[in-house]
């Protein structure tokens, strides 16, 4: 009887370390990924950017190709970077709304595209045809049409389309961004500082103005 509860104690404890030793690894992973992933208040290697690569101040959004408002936002934030090209970055992540079915997919069209460098003329196609694409059942196929359009290598555009990469890229974004707080898009920040979404390009820029020039009186 003593040897049988010693043999049922000692399995006990040896289930208990594994189940204590699972944990600590899956926090140890999760707080290496969450680590790795960038943050509102500055730019990584695999950000897609425009602007003045000497600035500090950096422009973040989390936008959605499949999203209304995002496509509306869209003309303001390329007006916005022509006009402050020289005292600011901008930085699009992705954040593909699961309501958004075609949302993924533009994800993965401009992240393949831009293997091939052609992440922003990719984005720009994409946010020009919103209405053409948006509520498509067949989406990778008219992707593929711009793809086409854009002179893309399509073995490699297809390849990359699909791959594990790109769909970790876009996860990562993603992640980075409901560690922000994202919730909704099109999401701004400005070194680091989430903002309300600006109703109209004047009060948009008047908000980049006040941030990256202080002594701007409103």
């Amino acid at each position: 009887m003593n040897i049988k509860r010693i043999l049922t104690w000692g399995t006990f404890a040896v289930i208990i370390g594994l189940i204590v030793w699972g944990l600590i690894a899956a926090s140890q992973k999760a707080n290496r990924e969450t680590a790795s992933l960038p943050l509102t208040d500055e730019i990584t290697a695999s950000d897609w950017v425009v602007g003045n690569a000497s600035s500090t101040s950096v422009l973040v959004e989390y936008s959605d190709f499949q999203c209304p408002a995002c496509a509306l936002y869209f003309p303001l934030v390329e007006r916005l970077i022509n006009e402050s090209s020289t005292t600011m970055r901008f930085a699009y992540r992705h954040f593909p709304l699961t309501q958004h079915a075609n949302a993924m997919p533009a994800s993965q069209a401009s992240e393949a595209a831009g293997l091939q460098g052609k992440f922003w003329e990719m984005y720009t196609m994409l946010f020009e045809t919103h209405d053409e694409w948006e509520n498509s059942t067949d989406v990778k196929t008219i992707f593929a049409g711009y793809a086409t359009k854009l002179g893309l290598d399509m073995d490699k555009y297809t390849s990359d389309f699909a791959s594990e990469a790109v769909i970790e890229k876009i996860n990562n974004d993603m992640k980075s961004g409901i560690r922000a707080g994202v919730d909704s898009t099109p999401t701004f920040f400005l070194n680091g500082k989430k903002l309300a979404n600006p109703q109209g390009y004047d009060e948009f820029k008047k908000i980049i103005d006040e941030n990256i020039n202080p002594q701007i009186e409103s």
